[in-house]
């Protein structure tokens, strides 16, 4: 173990200051080194300034509007209630929305950048580049430049948005996930080119927010990585609400018109929108890093590659984020960026297990998933029980007006330990909690189901799955 007098005397660089770096930073400063953060847009990068935090706030407020436009099924009327008169439908004022969420991430930003130096960390505005091992070249946005030694270095540089060669976003009218919030006011119809995690989560929230949605999926489905059960209720909600998915498709090109914008797909047909969203998957923030200089090898793709304690191939080089192409999520980061730090400095370290991570896709209903997956039960990866339980059964679900959604869950065939879970509900990135909980600390179904719940409850839906699963002795 590396004792504390020994630590104080090394020097950790950071080059990005978005969760994987900015959670490392903390945890080197408490453990007590030295850090410094090189970053060249904002603390909190991609993900709190263009991309996690503005978009889920967006989400937000489309949710809000879902809640509002169904309250009329749960009695509440908008309107004057002395004469009886209805109110109108909700609706979106994008000025209100777009600058309350920037503003939000600025502050996120601020309040990160704040806690940093709390700590001592040191932060520099600018990019940084590899000199070798063990220097990174600072240069700030006036042009000058400063290299700093370093012991240890972690590469949280992230990714930008995927473009296509023949739909390049101009910011006004065709945007990528970075650029959307510059509308002013709710398209009237908007064209999603992908039908990932991205391109579901602006589908579900323009489509509440009152803007015809077209969906355009190069497969026989929208989100095809993800639970087939979860995509199936998903694609169900979208037919409702008036989302046309165009499956099967793919764009081939996408160009501005004089009022709008024109997609032309593979097989020739087009249709015309207001604007059109790319979200086409991520490019790493690889290049003009220097990797080659420092022995950092990357994968075809341009991804770093790293081990399960977050190492490079260089020495004392660690990598955390979406650089890494491990899991585009927010919280993998955070967790490579930790784990890299306990690794270095000798603190009680365990290794990033992808199975235990948890996720989730901010649709409308909400899809967290963990563990184990139908997929990998169907290929025969897993032997396992599967029980699934919809929530129409559930007794604050009916009192919530919620009519579709379910909860999941796997458990190993013969011992009955947890080793997955879906959800799909509102508020599933909170309801998930439990399962998660249940798969790391390799839970039986029983712990789960002997567990109390309250009455009437969501998470009581997950306590009755797990019972479902118990094997009579």
């Amino acid at each position: 173990m590396t004792n504390h007098m020994d630590i104080s005397k090394k020097h950790l660089v950071i080059i990005g200051g978005g969760p994987g770096g900015y959670e490392a930073a903390l945890v080197a400063a408490h453990l007590g080194a030295q850090v410094s953060v090189v970053e060249s847009r904002g603390m909190g990068g991609a993900a709190v300034l263009t991309d996690v935090v503005p978009s889920k706030t967006l989400i937000a407020t489309a949710d809000a509007m879902r809640r509002v436009n169904s309250a009329r099924e749960l009695g509440v009327n908008i309107g004057n209630a002395a004469t009886g008169e209805k109110g109108a439908v909700a609706w979106a004022d994008f000025d209100v929305v777009n600058s309350r969420l920037l503003d939000l991430a600025a502050s996120q930003s601020s309040d990160i950048r704040a806690a940093l130096e709390r700590n001592g960390v040191e932060i520099y505005d600018g990019h940084g580049k590899l000199l070798g091992s063990s220097e990174v070249q600072v240069t700030r946005h006036d042009g000058s430049t400063t290299v700093l030694k370093a012991d240890a270095i972690l590469l949280a540089v992230g990714a930008h948005p995927r473009e296509l060669p023949t739909a390049k976003p101009d910011g006004e009218r065709i945007f990528n996930w970075t650029q959307v919030y510059n509308m002013t006011e709710v398209p009237e119809h908007l064209v999603v080119v992908g039908s990932g995690v991205t391109g579901a989560e602006f589908a579900s929230a323009y489509n509440l927010l009152g803007t015809k949605v077209s969906l355009v999926s190069s497969r026989d489905r929208v989100l095809p990585g993800e639970d087939p059960d979860a995509a199936a209720v998903l694609e169900e909600v979208f037919q409702r609400n008036g989302v046309n998915v165009v499956s099967k498709s793919r764009a081939e090109a996408v160009e501005r018109t004089e009022n709008g914008v024109l997609v032309t797909l593979g097989d020739g047909r087009t249709l015309e929108a207001s604007h059109c969203l790319l979200a086409v998957g991520g490019i790493p923030n690889t290049e003009g890093l220097g990797l080659e200089a420092a022995g950092v090898q990357v994968n075809e793709a341009g991804y770093i590659q790293v081990d399960g304690v977050s190492r490079t191939t260089a020495t004392n080089i660690y990598a955390s984020g979406d650089c890494t192409g491990v899991f585009a999520l927010a919280s993998v980061a955070a967790m490579q960026g930790r784990i890299a730090m306990a690794h270095w400095l000798g603190d009680g370290v365990r290794p990033l297990k992808l199975n235990e991570v948890s996720s989730n896709i901010f649709t409308s209903p909400e899809i967290a998933t963990v563990g184990v997956t139908e997929k990998q039960v169907a290929e025969g990866v897993y032997q396992a029980d599967v029980l699934r339980l919809d929530l129409a059964t559930n007794a604050r679900a009916k009192m919530m007006n919620v009519t579709e959604g379910f909860v999941k869950i796997f458990s190993r065939k013969g011992s009955g330990t947890v080793i997955g879970g879906v959800v799909v509900a509102p508020r599933a990135s909170e309801l998930i909690f439990p399962i998660s909980l249940a798969v790391h600390k390799r839970l039986h179904v029983d712990d789960l189901a002997e567990t109390f719940t309250v009455y009437p409850s969501l998470s009581g839906s997950v306590s009755e799955a797990a019972r479902r699963l118990h094997v009579h002795l």
